[in-house]
């Protein structure tokens, strides 16, 4: 006879590391929805999906200690089941199978069908491109592609995510529109190489095409582009960018480095001066627009010269946005052979520098605003303040606009035209007009 009351399960998804992962994580959850499960994202829940990054050193530390963390909480019947899904799972499963054996099962990115079967659920494939979205309401990420086929020394993720395989127009333009009856009105087209799309399926380079028939998808009023590789980038998007008021005036395009021994070492397939004259193309091509990159200190073999190259061609390009890592010595990469001899701290002075540098290019870039007024789509409500972006400000990462609540009421969820008043490095402050 049972003692014990059924209690329902209930499923608490985790999500760790990028709007890759972001994405992941949402359509897992859209089909164990419709399996007719309950499941919530980062709450309360005694059955726990981590979703991991294995990208680089600080996010395997932090997928590692939370799947401790969980496992921990398993042992002490917190919680009654962990399942462990993602980057970090997919490229360490054995490791992690004999290091933290408390976890129920470990699955790889490929391996959704496999998990949702472990959590009593079935695969629908009716449901292509149908999530529960764990963004504000008005943004959602599109991806377009998995995988890479670029040989990148430095890069892990042709090992996690495999080679590179694009979406079709027809599906991604049929779950946009689903995104845009749910309330989404911006859409942020991610992949691992937005440049490549469709090379695999169409034979040549076509997000311009994919672009045009976005367009068309009621209620979208913004597409962004992030991540998209420097060689070979296909310009006849930019001429769409520039015609289209829907397609933001900004790009994602990480660079890595500029230094030409650096470039060559790296496998980047480029130079000082072909980037250079590309960013010239960019910016001629759509004037005003918003370009951030990403670039890593501490590479090995980077000499203070091939630092200073980089650090004097930053001031000198003077990006909108830019972030800066230091390089991460990742096993079965290129660059594993080579001797990791950047110091720690050295890696880190430099990082520091290039960002202390930038933060002075973006408060002289932010202080030309002042006065100026943004169309800007708002978030969320924090504190005191209602938080929105303007087309030139992808979320999590870039600038904000700070509305002031106690003097204005805007809607969440909503465009609004607003006249910045004051800048900081990092944030703008506006009122509505």
């Amino acid at each position: 006879m049972r003692t014990k009351s059924l209690k329902k399960n209930k499923i608490n998804v985790i999500t760790l590391g990028c709007s890759k992962n972001t994405y992941d994580s949402e359509v897992l959850m859209g089909q164990l929805k419709a399996s007719g499960k309950d499941v919530v994202h980062e709450q309360e829940g005694n059955i726990v999906v981590i979703n991991t990054c294995g990208f680089i050193d600080n996010a395997k530390a932090e997928s590692v200690n939370t799947i401790l963390e969980y496992a921990d909480k398993k042992e002490r019947g917190i919680v009654d089941k962990v399942f462990v899904t993602g980057c970090l799972s997919e490229r360490y499963r054995p490791d992690l199978e004999k290091e933290i054996p408390n976890v129920d099962q470990y699955f790889g990115t490929t391996e959704l069908p496999l998990l949702l079967k472990a959590l009593g659920a079935d695969y629908k494939h009716e449901l292509l491109g149908e999530r529960l979205t764990t963004t504000p309401k008005n943004y959602a990420y599109l991806k377009i592609a998995e995988g890479c086929d670029r040989p990148c020394s430095f890069c892990a993720i042709p090992i996690m995510r495999g080679k590179h395989v694009s979406q079709s127009i027809e599906k991604l333009v049929k779950e946009a529109e689903g995104l845009a009856k749910n309330g989404v009105k911006e859409l942020i087209l991610i992949a691992q190489d937005l440049t490549y799309y469709g090379l695999d399926l169409y034979k040549k380079r076509n997000l311009a095409e994919l672009l045009e028939n976005l367009l068309k998808v009621e209620g979208i009023e913004w597409i962004r582009l992030h991540y998209a590789f420097p060689t070979g980038f296909p310009m006849d998007v930019l001429e769409l960018m520039k015609r289209e008021p829907k397609i933001c005036n900004y790009i994602d395009i990480p660079l890595q480095h500029i230094s030409d021994k650096i470039l060559k070492s790296m496998k980047r397939g480029t130079t000082k001066e072909k980037t250079t004259k590309l960013l010239k193309d960019f910016r001629e091509a759509v004037p005003g627009m918003t370009i951030r990159t990403t670039l890593i200190v501490g590479y090995p073999g980077e000499t203070q010269e091939d630092f200073e190259i980089m650090r004097d061609w930053v001031q000198e390009m003077k990006f909108e946005r830019l972030g800066c890592f230091t390089y991460s010595h990742e096993e079965n990469t290129g660059a594993f052979a080579l001797e990791d001899d950047v110091p720690e701290e050295v890696k880190k002075a430099r990082a520091q520098e290039i960002m202390d540098l930038q933060s002075q290019i973006s408060w002289d870039l932010n202080q030309e605003k002042v006065g100026q007024i943004f169309k800007c789509i708002i978030d969320r409500k924090e504190g005191e303040h209602f938080v929105g972006r303007t087309e030139f400000d992808s979320p999590d990462v870039d600038n904000e606009v700070l509305i002031d609540a106690a003097k204005f009421y805007v809607k969440t969820g909503e465009f609004v035209n607003v006249k910045i008043i004051e800048a900081t490095e990092y944030d703008l402050y506006g009122e509505p007009v």
